[in-house]
């Protein structure tokens, strides 16, 4: 049992330069409304730490996880494990189109407790579209 979530959005730019503003986490907490902060290593088996702001109440809460996929202008794929009983997996994938960037954002999670109700469905979903538009606003910006 898990859940499954997906966006999309399509961005007037290259997927080089969509790739730049997404992996250039010194400047995250410029302009990403859901990751306040990020760092670490840009490698396959690196592990990043992501702090992130929720959205009702201010709190913030920090994650590790372990990169598993790392393609340029492709793909970036991470996951994480809490105490083994789930797992949450996020990628992100830049297809090139004829108007620039087609990025895919989608949220794996699987486990216990990952079958998640309507109304938390909808949060994480809101939060992967605020991520997108924040990344079309800064790569369309600088192109």
């Amino acid at each position: 049992m898990g859940t499954d979530i997906s966006t999309t959005i399509e961005i007037a730019a290259t997927p080089e330069r969509v790739w730049a503003v997404l992996t250039d986490f010194a400047s995250y907490p410029a302009w990403n409304p859901v990751f306040c902060e990020a760092s670490g290593e840009l490698a396959v088996g690196s592990q990043l730490s992501l702090t992130t702001t929720q959205p009702r109440g201010g709190r913030t809460m920090s994650v590790k996880v372990k990169v598993v996929a790392v393609t340029p202008a492709s793909e970036l794929r991470w996951e994480s494990r809490v105490l083994g009983v789930s797992s949450s997996k996020r990628s992100f994938i830049l297809s090139p189109d004829v108007h620039g960037t087609h990025l895919t954002q989608t949220g794996s999670y699987q486990g216990l407790f990952t079958s998640f109700p309507a109304k938390t469905i909808s949060r994480i979903r809101t939060s992967f579209d605020a991520i997108n538009e924040a990344v079309k606003e800064q790569a369309e910006a600088s192109s």
